[in-house]
């Protein structure tokens, strides 16, 4: 089986490097993916126009397309805003980008789910903190198991399960280690998210270590040390490779790579 997917993330229109943006979109189409994913944060402050931006970004891709929402997809500023956060956190995302949790796409030999991970109000001081409820992991495990044994499993959420070792900042996701590991007893091969802003490939640490975090990097002038960059990640029956991709001035460029096998099945 043959798969190419562009992961993406952390786009935060409103806030975004255009000169990302637009050489984004030509290399989109110089790469040819099967799907484009989109893990969360597609804007600054949630905010209408915001929305309006990435959505017009995105029709311009022209590919199949996986979305889930981030902790900024959620309304921020202003006294009206935050009512609607706090009672209708997800109504201008779903308008332009259907359910934020519980997508999917199928593929001949592929399937991908998202976990909606962000929350728009939670009972901690930092709301930009992820959380995993349990019954988000029992649908999710019951929609990996419904798969063909030979398929790619790709879940797709905004904020890492667990904490990445050396990573900007922290997840702080709550019931983020039960997830992955039960991702892992699921078989799930990738585990694609956002949030930190720097991208990372690495191994959960559970079961038979064939379960594998991938973290794209932003399009947005907020960096943390690493430029604007989005990964293509390329299946060619059991081998997985992870290409980053960096701006460089006006172009992007291949800037960092990794390969690794997924797990055998009778299939393969």
């Amino acid at each position: 089986m043959s798969l190419r997917v562009i992961q993406v993330s952390d786009i935060h229109f409103g806030g975004e490097n255009r000169i990302a943006t637009e050489a984004a979109l030509v290399q989109f189409a110089a790469l040819e993916p099967d799907l484009l994913i989109v893990a969360g944060d597609l804007t600054r402050d949630g905010a209408t126009p915001e929305f309006e931006a990435a959505q017009a970004w995105l029709e311009r891709v022209q590919r199949p397309q996986l979305i889930v929402p981030g902790n900024h997809d959620t309304p921020y500023l202003g006294p009206g805003e935050i009512l609607e956060r706090l009672l209708h956190p997800w109504r201008r995302y779903r308008h332009r980008f259907g359910t934020e949790d519980d997508a999917a796409w199928t593929g001949a030999d592929a399937a991908a789910f998202t976990l909606n991970t962000a929350r728009g109000a939670q009972l901690r001081w930092n709301w930009s903190k992820g959380a995993v409820s349990g019954a988000q992991v029992f649908r999710l495990r019951q929609r990996l198991g419904s798969v063909a044994d030979t398929a790619v499993r790709i879940v797709v959420c905004h904020h890492p399960l667990i904490e990445i070792t050396g990573g900007p900042m922290t997840a702080r996701v709550r019931g983020g280690t039960l997830a992955a590991e039960t991702l892992v007893q699921a078989r799930a091969d990738l585990v694609l998210s956002g949030h930190i802003h720097t991208p990372f490939v690495a191994a959960y640490p559970f079961g038979d270590g064939k379960t594998v975090a991938v973290g794209s990097g932003t399009l947005s002038v907020r960096e943390r040390g690493a430029p604007p960059s989005f990964n293509l990640i390329e299946v060619e029956g059991a081998d997985i490779r992870v290409t980053a991709f960096a701006l460089e001035r006006t172009r992007f460029q291949v800037w960092r790579s990794w390969a690794f096998e997924r797990r055998r099945s009778t299939g393969i």
